[in-house]
C-alpha cells in the first residue's frame, strides 16, 4: 500500500512535542514532507481536520493479540507483540514471521521472548531473534525469579542495545493470587497477594539493571512503594522506565466487589492510594509511557469464577479516551498526553514514528477530544470485549487514520 498522491491535511491543531501548534501537515511518499504554515500543492489530496487534533498514529506498547479492528478503531498504527504467543516468539523464525505480518496499513514489532518457552530456566536465541525483527526482549506475563538468569540476560541485551520489558510480580509471593491482599479482598474472600509483590520484582530487576548497564522497562508500575523505587532509580541516571495500562489510573480495587471478571486483571487492581500515585508519576514523569495491554478473552475465559477468570482486559479501543481523561482531570496537557502513547513507546522500540516531525514516517491521526461515546462490550471491534469500562461514558475519539499517508479504512 504505497501512498499514491501527496496529501494536505489542512486546518488542524498539530499535537507536537512543543504544544499545540495550527497549521497544516502535507504527507508525500510515505512520510511528513512539511507541516506548520503549509499550503497544499498543486495535485495534492486534501483533508480538512475541522479544527481537530492532529497527533502521530498511537503506538501501543505490549499487546497480547493483534486485533487489527480494535487498533485501528483506537486511532493505533504500530503495537508491539508480547512472546506470550501459541506457539511462544521463542524462535527467530516465528519472530520474523510476526515481523511481517499486519502490513501495509499495521506495523507489528514483536518483542522476543527472554527465556525459552518463557519458563524463566534458559536464555532464548535473542541474537538471532534481534536479526530475525524483534524489537525487544521480554518476560511475558512471569516475572524471571532467578536473578542469576536475569543479570545474564540483563548484560546481553545491553550488548546487543536492546530493552528488556519485565513483568514485576514477585511471582513466590503472587501465586494463585487473584486480588491484591487487603480489605476488599478479605471481604469478599479471594485469594490475595500483597502489594509488595510487584516493589520486591522492581527492586530486584533495577539493581540488575544497573549491574548491567541494560535498558530495562517495567511494563506495568501500579504501586506506590515501586513508583517511588523507579523515581530514585531515574535520580540516579539508571536506564529504567515504566509504563502502565488505563485500568490502574482509572479504577481500585473497589471495582471486584462485584465479582465481575472483566475485573480480573494482571497487576490486580490496587487500592485507592495506589491508583492516586500512579496519576502522580504520570504527572511527575516517573512514568514514560501508557499502554492497552490489549488482550481480549472470550466465554471460556471470563464465564468462570473470579479466582479461576484469566486476567486481562480488551484494551486497544479505550486507550485514548482513558488518557484524554488525564488532560480534562488537568494532570497532563495534550502534548504530554499524546507522548504518552507515541514518543515514548517510539523510543523504546527505535522506530522513526511517534513524532510530528518532517521527515519522519506518515502515521497520522485526526482525533476529536470531545467526542462522546459510550463503551458498549457488545459492540466492540475487538475479537472479545472483556474490557472493565464497559458501560462508562467516554470523551475522545479518532475521526480519520493514516498510515504511510494511506488512509485505513478508506
Amino acid at each position: 500500500m504505497k501512498q499514491a498522491a501527496p496529501l494536505t491535511i489542512t486546518n488542524a491543531q498539530l499535537v507536537t512535542p512543543n504544544g499545540i501548534e495550527y497549521g497544516a501537515i502535507r504527507l508525500a511518499e510515505g512520510r511528513i514532507a512539511a507541516l506548520g504554515a503549509v499550503s497544499a500543492a498543486p495535485g495534492d489530496h486534501a483533508h480538512d481536520a475541522r479544527g481537530k487534533l492532529v497527533t502521530p498514529g498511537l503506538i501501543d506498547f505490549g499487546v497480547f493479540a493483534i486485533d487489527k479492528p480494535a487498533l485501528h478503531f483506537g486511532g493505533i498504527t504500530r503495537a508491539a507483540l508480547m512472546p506470550d504467543q501459541s506457539p511462544m516468539l521463542d524462535l527467530p523464525s516465528r519472530v520474523s514471521y510476526i515481523a511481517k505480518s499486519g502490513k501495509p496499513d499495521l506495523w507489528v514489532h514483536p518483542l522476543a521472548a527472554a527465556t525459552r518457552g518463557l519458563e524463566g530456566a534458559e536464555l532464548a536465541e535473542i541474537g538471532l531473534m534481534r536479526e530475525a525483527g524483534a524489537r525487544g526482549i521480554a518476560t511475558g506475563r512471569r516475572w524471571i525469579a532467578d536473578s542469576g538468569i536475569m543479570l545474564r540476560l540483563l548484560r546481553y541485551a545491553a550488548m546487543l542495545d536492546m530493552v528488556v520489558v519485565t513483568h514485576a510480580e514477585d511471582g513466590g509471593l503472587v501465586g494463585d493470587a487473584a486480588a491484591t491482599s487487603g480489605e476488599m479482598a478479605t471481604r469478599l474472600g479471594l485469594p490475595g497477594a500483597p502489594a509488595e509483590a510487584e516493589a520486591l520484582a522492581v527492586a530486584r530487576d533495577i539493581a540488575l539493571a544497573e549491574m548491567s548497564g541494560a535498558r530495562l522497562h517495567i511494563r506495568q508500575v501500579t504501586t506506590r512503594a515501586a513508583l517511588d523505587l523507579v523515581r530514585a532509580a531515574k535520580s540516579r541516571g539508571a536506564a529504567v522506565t515504566a509504563g502502565v495500562t488505563p485500568a490502574h489510573f482509572m479504577l481500585s480495587d473497589l471495582e471486584t466487589q462485584g465479582f465481575r471478571t472483566f475485573m480480573r486483571l494482571s497487576p490486580p487492581l490496587r487500592s485507592e492510594d495506589d491508583r492516586q500515585a500512579v496519576r502522580e508519576g504520570i504527572a511527575d514523569g516517573t512514568i514514560d509511557l501508557i499502554a492497552s495491554g490489549h488482550d481480549p478473552r472470550g466465554p471460556e475465559d471470563k464465564r468462570l469464577p473470579f479466582a479461576d477468570a484469566e486476567p486481562g482486559m480488551a484494551g486497544a479501543e479505550t486507550l485514548l479516551a482513558s488518557t484524554l481523561s488525564l488532560v480534562r482531570d488537568e494532570v497532563v496537557d495534550h502534548a504530554r498526553a499524546i507522548a504518552l502513547l507515541t514518543s515514548a513507546p517510539a523510543a523504546l522500540l527505535g522506530v522513526e514514528a511517534g513524532v510530528l516531525a518532517t521527515g519522519m514516517e506518515a502515521d497520522v491521526a485526526i482525533i476529536d477530544p470531545d467526542k462522546p461515546w459510550i463503551v458498549d462490550t457488545d459492540r466492540m471491534a475487538a475479537s472479545a470485549g472483556n474490557t472493565p469500562f464497559d458501560g462508562q461514558p467516554m470523551q475522545g475519539r479518532v475521526t480519520a487514520l493514516f498510515k504511510g499517508g494511506v488512509q485505513v479504512g478508506d
